[in-house]
Parts: C-alpha cells; structure tokens; sequence
C-alpha cells in the first residue's frame, strides 16, 4: 500500500531503490557470561575488531581527495582518536576479564554509559560528541560482526539501496555513496549539516526529520525518495514511477543545458556582472574551476597539507604547492587562506596543543597561527615565495580583531624582507584580506577594512556564531537558519560596509552557491560569491534569472523581516517561484 513520509529537504535529485533500514544497535548481542578458557580469545577478538576498524578509517581516509576531504576529514581524524583511546580500549578489556563479558556486550554497556555521560553535560557542544561515540562503537560492532559470519562479510551497502537511518555521520556517508547508497533519509539532522553539505557534493538525494520513517519501513521496501519536495514514497504507483522517469530525462536535458553556461560571463537579467570564484584545495580543483569560466580562486584551504601527511609540511613543500597552484590558475587571483585549525585538529596535522572543552571558540585560526610563531612564518614565506609566479591574495581566518590583522601583516613583511635579503624575488605589493566569521568582527568590520585590503565572509561559521546553533547538533538544526533576519541583516551591514570603503567583499560560505539563495544575496548587494566548482553553472544559472534591480528595491523590506518564514514570502513574491 502507498505511503508516504515528509521531511526536509537537504540535498537535491531522485532516487529508486530498496529500503535499507540502519537501527542504532542492530547488533545483537549474547550477554551470557564467558567461560575462562574464552576471556583471552575475545580479548584478541575485540583488539582485532579494533584494528580492522582503524584500518576502515585509513583506507577511507586515504581515497577522500578535495572537497569530499575536507568536509569529511575532521570526523574521521576524530573517530580514529576514539579508536586510539587508552582508556575505552583498557576498559573494554577489564570488562572481557574481570565481568566475562562478551565483546559486543562490552562495547554495547560502555557505549550506553559514555553516551549517558554526554547526554548530561550542560555545553550542547559537548553533548553533540556523544555522537561520535555511538559512530564509532557501531563501526567496531561490525568488524566484530564481520568476523563472526562470512555472509556478514559482503559489503552492507549494496547498490540499488535507500538508506534509512535516525543519522549519518559524514565519513559513513562517503563510504555509502561509494558502494552504491542512492539516497539518505534521516529521521533527524539538519540541510545544513556537513553531512547534508557532503549530500549534496555527491549528488545524493537526502532528507533530513522524515517523521515515523525508522518505525514505519522494513528493509527490502521499494521507495521513492524526492530530494527536492523533501518527501519519500513507499511502494510507489505506476504514476509515481512515470513521474520518476520524467524526471530522469529532465535532469538529463537540465545537465545539458547547464553544461552550455560554462565560460559564460555571469549577469543577472538586467545586466549586471557579477563575478563567480572557486573555493578549492587541490590543483584538479582550479583546473575545473577554469573550464567553467571563473573569476579566479576565492578560497583556498590549506589544511589538507597539514592533515594528509604524518609531520609538519616545510617551506619548499609548501611553496611548491602552492606555485603549482598558481601556473594551474594560469593567471587568475588565486586567494590562500592561512592554516585553519583549532585544537580538534591540531594533533592530525602534527601540533602539539592542549585539548579544548569546546574547539569552536577556542585557540583556532589565526589565534592558533599568531601562539605557533615559527609555523606560520613557514607558511607566509612559502606563499610569499609562489606570489612571484602570479597574483595571490593572502587570506586570514577567525579574525576577531583588527590588531590580529596588523600583527599578521608586520610578519608578512618581515618575511618579505627576510626573503628578499636572501635573494628571492618578492613583489613589492599583497593583498591581505581577513575572513569575516566571528560576530565581533561583522559588528566592527569598518575597523577591520581600515587595515585590510579586502574581506572574505565565511558564512558557515558566522551563522551558526550568531544564532548560537552548532550546525551539526541535531537538538538545534532547526535554528542554523541562514535566511533568518539576524544573519542577513549582518551579511547586508558588512557588504555594504566593504562597498564604502571601496573594497572587494566576497562571500565564501555554503549559501554562496545555493540557488535558494541566490535572490537574497542579490538583494542585499553582493557581487562577488565563492563556491565549489559543483555549484558553479547551477548558480550561474539562478543569478542570470535575478532581476538586480527588483531585488535591490526589496532590500529594506527583507531587512524589516521579522522571521525566516517573512524573508522567504518576500522572495517568492519578487522572484516567482
């Protein structure tokens, strides 16, 4: 019988297949009491699950590449911590030969107790690892299940299959996707998450808060997921599938005709140009960037140099990088971003730092740059050294303060002078730019332009700083809302701040190259987006429908907004849709 389930729309398409239905603790678990002639075997049992399971995390590790690692790679260096974990490992142990527990049955009871632990804190930040801890003790179940039963052996996600699960975390979703998951419908998350942002970088449909859909479907269902109406079907009629196949073949035309915009020069439909760059962190990135037509490279991450590789990376590695990335932007700006991590990352890229209660509003960013001295001149003289090949531009994360922009640029031309005493041709002119992400430096933006060449606006965290909403904690999904008055009121100010001062204001965040968007950026005056080549002809395609005009003269109105709700009835209005 048809059914059908609602729930939010987080990543884009349509997919048919088989329900696969994830349970948190599917595993069953035998708790009867171990003989003593079996402690040691499980012992080894649960120590070679252990390692299967960090092995699991490597080999995905090693085949995540660009922006699939970057989104992911945060979740499984913190994964494989926990994997790492002295204490879990020594108490599961101490629980196999003291209480005779059984394996799974160990690692079941610590997960419940160290899940009770999170669920108790009073920092959501905190509480939201709890998480990661049901991740990764899921991920040890099923290499203990794998070597109990060969049939268990064959990859669980095999192709054809909707997954149906309450979450997933990024690094699972990437090794879904690979073995052929269609779609994701999760019972809670938030379209704005990195595991909705790494959905819709793999182009695969997903919903997120699809009520009764964990309780409702059986595995082997045949459903129907839409990703764009935010709605999944069970057992679809000969009428849905006819409008599934309709769909199929307007996709089809839909990618051809996209295909014919690259390289076309973007405008809106009253003429205005407005510029597209890429945000990238590998050369095949820039490559692709530059077939469609950009204006040059907006953001470019640096932390893959510091996270793909045991120890730090020195100054002729990073300069060769960062040389080669200017030759593959033949000639366009190319804006590097200093190294930003913060203490959650900071032992992955070989930094010794002390561990943070809450990472997100600790040493991070330039914070972390300006206590590791001797790093960072390493890196400004690698990027100084490659600004000889071509323009590069100098970007600084987590500025929360003017000075940290002055201090960063007496180093800069420390290391310029140093360079050139040594004899390396350095231009006599850079451009130095902060990332507009902590409230305080929206609020004072005027007094970061008056010592900045230009401002980047890194959306993702600056939104989630002003609503206070961890953007990856389900219990506050529903309040990470970029279209919410108080973070277009504040990306309207720092536009129109940076317009003043004559100076360039790009926006470098998620909502940079989403077509929903596009309207309300036009609106408030932005000219310059950054986005993952992905995004790129999709949102070219948008701005080219926004009337610059129209939309201009419904900025005081989208300013007035009282709610989310409000913003989007006043773009419907103007735009149509």
């Amino acid at each position: 019988m048809r059914r059908t389930f609602s729930g939010n729309a987080a990543a884009p398409g349509m997919a048919l297949g088989r329900v696969r239905l994830e349970q948190p603790a599917r595993f069953s678990v035998d708790h009867t009491p171990l003989p003593d002639n079996e402690i040691e075997p499980e012992v080894a049992r649960l120590e070679r699950a252990f390692a299967a399971a960090r092995e699991d995390m490597a080999e995905l590790r090693r085949k995540l590449h660009g922006a699939l690692a970057r989104e992911v790679g945060e979740f499984i260096d913190a994964h494989a911590q926990l994997l790492e974990d002295p204490e879990l490992i020594e108490g599961l142990r101490g629980m196999i030969r003291k209480g005779r527990f059984r394996a799974a049955a160990a690692l079941k009871a610590q997960r419940d107790r160290l899940v009770s632990v999170f669920d108790s804190m009073d920092d959501p930040y905190l509480r939201s690892r709890g998480e990661d801890v049901d991740h990764v003790i899921a991920r040890v179940q099923s290499a203990l299940a794998r070597q109990a039963s060969s049939e268990e052996k064959k990859l669980a996600t095999r192709v054809g299959e909707i997954l149906v699960t309450d979450s997933v975390a990024p690094g699972e979703l990437a090794h879904m996707a690979s073995h052929g998951i269609l779609a994701v419908v999760a019972g809670s998350g938030s379209p704005y998450s990195h595991s909705a942002i790494l959905a819709r970088s793999l182009h695969l449909p997903m919903l997120v808060n699809a009520d009764g859909v964990l309780e409702d479907l059986r595995d082997g269902d045949l459903a129907l997921v839409d990703g764009a109406r935010g709605e999944v079907i069970v057992h679809p009629t000969a009428q849905d599938l006819a409008g599934y196949r309709h769909w199929q073949r307007e996709s089809t035309r839909e990618g051809q005709r996209l295909a014919q915009l690259a390289g076309v020069p973007t405008r809106t439909r009253d003429g205005v140009q407005l510029r597209i760059f890429a945000n990238a962190e590998r050369p095949e990135d820039v490559e692709r960037a530059r077939s469609l037509g950009v204006a040059g490279i907006g953001l470019y991450r640096t932390e893959f140099l510091f996270l793909a590789r045991p120890g730090l990376p020195g100054e002729d590695e990073q300069f060769t990088v960062y040389r080669d990335l200017v030759f593959a932007a033949g000639g366009l700006p190319v804006t590097i971003r200093t190294l930003d991590l913060g203490a959650d990352k900071a032992d992955a890229a070989g930094l010794v730092m002390a561990a943070e209660p809450n990472p997100a509003l600790g040493v991070r960013g330039v914070r972390l740059s300006l206590r590791q001295i001797d790093v960072f001149v390493t890196q400004l003289r690698a990027i100084l050294r490659a600004s000889c090949y071509g323009p590069i531009r100098i970007l600084v994360p987590m500025v929360t303060d003017a000075v940290e922009l002055v201090e960063v640029r007496h180093l800069i031309m420390e290391c310029a002078r140093d360079l050139r005493t040594a004899g390396h041709e350095i231009p006599d002119q850079f451009e130095l730019g902060a990332m507009v992400e902590v409230p305080a430096a929206a609020i004072n933006v005027r007094a970061l332009l008056e010592v900045s060449d230009f401002i980047a606006i890194g959306s993702n965290d600056l939104t989630q700083y002003l609503l206070a909403a961890d953007r990856n904690n389900d219990q506050v999904g529903k309040l990470y809302q970029p279209s919410n008055p108080a973070v277009i009121r504040t990306l309207a100010y720092v536009i129109a701040q940076a317009r003043r001062a004559g100076k360039a204001a790009c926006l470098c965040g998620e909502i940079a190259g989403d077509p929903n968007f596009a309207a309300m950026l036009v609106a408030i005056g932005l000219e310059d987006f950054s986005m993952l080549p992905d995004r790129i002809l999709g949102q070219r395609d948008a701005l080219s429908r926004c009337s610059r005009k129209a939309l201009r003269s419904l900025g005081p109105r989208l300013l007035r907004a009282r709610d989310s709700a409000e913003v989007e009835r006043l773009l419907r209005n103007v735009t149509g849709d």
